[in-house]
């Protein structure tokens, strides 16, 4: 995949949270890191909704779908980058879709987590520049300036050094966070993703919520259709009482065994700033 010739107008990426909102003081480091890196050629802007707080979400459901809807179809926008995560994507993800014009596929979109919904959407519809990687607020991890600097060097360069280094020329590919999956499976936004390479990551659950989602994944008719699993990285697990009997590793290898479904290691994803990026659809030689 290309980058952007920046010899021309300036490239503008703009900035929508389908689910929790943005912290308003993050704008300016944001900018800030983005004009290192590429001076006035590229600016980042942030949609006003972005600040919005109706309880857990960045303004209600109306006001998320209509921002998003406002920058994905603008010929003013380039690239769309997630804000945030959390959850709020599913209640707003098929107004969004119903509404995108065709231009607004062809642009590049990156997020992860629960932006995992859109994107599955996004890709049915056969957009060809999504990716799986990090989101502005990961500037407030440990390391999240390189964070974010690989997610505007993917959106700006696409830089073949911000890969998952396991991804194969003309392997097909998706990730996704593992709970955001499941619970799209058997909906209108389950992920068209036969001959995949599936990568797949987790956050903030205890191991048993871990196996009960691999229960759930490898008995699924997406799970038989898929080329392979890989494991990401599962951060902040939450401690079993009493302790559970595998490790997460352990995990995936004998769902997978059990359902034939070829197990092939580990992967560089997680919710964490060492997030690597996967383009739906994989890459070119």
């Amino acid at each position: 995949m290309e980058g952007v010739n920046l010899t021309g107008s300036t490239f503008v990426i703009g900035v929508v949270a389908p689910a929790a909102p943005v912290d308003p003081k993050i704008v300016d480091p944001i900018r800030q890191i983005a004009a290192d890196l590429y001076g006035d050629r590229v600016e980042v802007r942030f949609h006003p909704h972005c600040f919005l707080s109706a309880g857990h979400f960045a303004g209600g459901d109306a006001d998320r779908a209509a921002a998003i809807i406002e920058f994905a179809n603008s010929p003013d926008i380039d690239a769309i980058w997630f804000g945030r995560g959390g959850y709020g994507t599913m209640r707003v993800a098929p107004a969004i879709l119903a509404a995108l014009k065709p231009e607004a596929l062809a642009k590049p979109y990156l997020g992860y987590s629960d932006l995992g919904v859109l994107m599955a959407g996004l890709y049915n519809r056969g957009a060809p520049l999504l990716a799986h990687g990090p989101v502005v607020h990961d500037l407030y991890r440990p390391n999240g300036i390189a964070a974010v600097t690989r997610a505007l060097r993917w959106l700006v360069e696409r830089s073949p050094e911000t890969l998952e280094p396991g991804l194969i020329p003309g392997r097909k590919v998706a990730a996704f966070n593992l709970t955001v999956l499941c619970h799209l499976i058997g909906t209108s936004l389950e992920p068209a993703i036969a001959g995949h390479e599936l990568l797949v990551e987790e956050v903030a659950e205890q191991m048993y919520r871990i196996d009960r989602c691999f229960a759930h994944l490898s008995d699924t008719r997406l799970a038989r259709e898929i080329s392979g699993l890989r494991l990401g990285r599962c951060t902040q697990t939450i401690p079993n009482e009493p302790e559970f009997a595998l490790t997460e590793e352990e995990i995936a290898a004998q769902w997978c065994a059990r359902a034939g479904i070829p197990y092939l290691g580990r992967a560089d994803i997680a919710h964490d700033a060492d997030n690597k990026i996967v383009p739906f659809g994989g890459i070119t030689a």
